[in-house]
């Protein structure tokens, strides 16, 4: 510390004696006095004492000069309460009340009956435009098809066999009425009710995305997935309301039997139809696929689905009598005409819900 002190008064005894030469030859004083009598002077700034060192001073030099001639002092913050305040309102709060955030927030217009800070007044600027919604940016809806995929296969592994006896016997025309029908298993009848689900979550996603490129973007909805939910629904509905009518009709008109094997064809159909449309969602959703080509694969897909139907319900009720007409009838009446309600359903349905600009 010593060592320290007397390095300090080493580096600032030049600055001393040249500022004291500097003082008296300027006022015009003797200039033989002894430099050990003059008087410092009192620096106002670091560069006047800089000026004093030689040229060659190293920067620890610099800085010991500027410590030596610089002393500052200590502060001491005034503890009394701030007295300051807006006209009106009381005197200042002491800074130890923990309710001094809350009062510097306070509006000089706080007690007015007309001032409402919960109003919205606007916002400034111009609202940019939001990126349009993309299914290959939505988790909820990428999650949802990836795991039907995965639930799908994992199902299909351990009902290869069913599968393959029901594509078999779907093509297989009976030459006798009399013959067995194949009894389905729970786990067999729920792999193909999960199927079914499957096909009206596709129909859903591509009726959405045909709504969203070729009619509206915009919809009163809170979320796009209310739109889907929407749809899918729909589709349920559909599926649930046409069997009913199938069971109905062939309770009528035709035996158990046949009701039997027309159900089991039906469900079957359903289920193959919502996994031929699955890569269809995929290539729309993340491979940009045009909506073009797109309807092209759905028109064909239906159109396939369409006269499968028409030839089971040949085989199984009108092949004996050769009623083509009777089937003909049959068909457009259960089979053509829910089809038209649910597509004037789903325009009715987007055309209330659409934004019109």
């Amino acid at each position: 510390m010593f060592q320290q002190q007397d390095s300090l008064n080493q580096a600032t005894q030049p600055i001393v004696e040249e500022s004291s030469v500097v003082k008296e030859n300027v006022a015009g004083k003797d200039s033989s006095a002894t430099l050990g009598a003059a008087r410092p002077i009192k620096f106002t700034h670091a560069y006047q004492v800089l000026r004093l060192l030689p040229k060659d001073a190293t920067p620890a030099q610099q800085d010991s000069a500027i410590q030596a001639a610089f002393h500052p002092e200590l502060t001491h913050l005034s503890t009394r309460p701030d007295t300051l305040h807006l006209p009106c309102h009381d005197k200042g709060k002491s800074i130890k009340d923990i309710n001094l955030p809350q009062y510097y927030r306070e509006s000089y217009f706080s007690n007015d009956s007309l001032f409402h800070p919960e109003l919205n007044g606007g916002r400034y600027g111009i609202a940019g435009d939001p990126l349009p919604y993309s299914i290959r940016h939505d988790n909820l809806i990428t999650s949802l098809l990836l795991g039907s995929f995965i639930l799908a296969l994992i199902s299909f592994s351990f009902s290869r066999q069913f599968i393959v006896r029901q594509a078999r016997n779907f093509f297989y025309i009976p030459r006798s009425e009399n013959v067995t029908v194949i009894t389905e298993t729970t786990g067999e009848f729920r792999f193909q009710s999960f199927l079914v689900l499957i096909t009206c979550l596709m129909l859903s996603v591509l009726i959405f995305l045909y709504t969203q490129t070729e009619v509206a973007d915009t919809f009163i909805l809170e979320s796009q997935h209310q739109l889907i939910v929407i749809f899918f629904g729909c589709f349920v509905g559909y599926f649930l309301l046409k069997g009913i009518i199938y069971g109905f009709v062939n309770w009528v008109f035709f035996d158990r039997k046949k009701n039997e094997q027309w159900l089991k064809s039906m469900l079957f159909i359903a289920a193959m139809e919502g996994i031929v449309l699955f890569p269809l969602v995929l290539l729309l959703s993340y491979f940009d696929l045009s909506m073009e080509s797109a309807i092209i694969y759905m028109a064909i897909v239906l159109i396939l689905v369409k006269i499968l139907t028409f030839y089971k319900c040949f085989v199984i009720f009108f092949r004996r009598n050769s009623g083509l007409l009777q089937n003909i009838l049959y068909f457009c009446a259960l089979e053509l005409t829910p089809l038209l309600i649910l597509a004037g359903l789903m325009v009715m349905i987007v055309d209330n819900l659409k934004i019109n600009f």
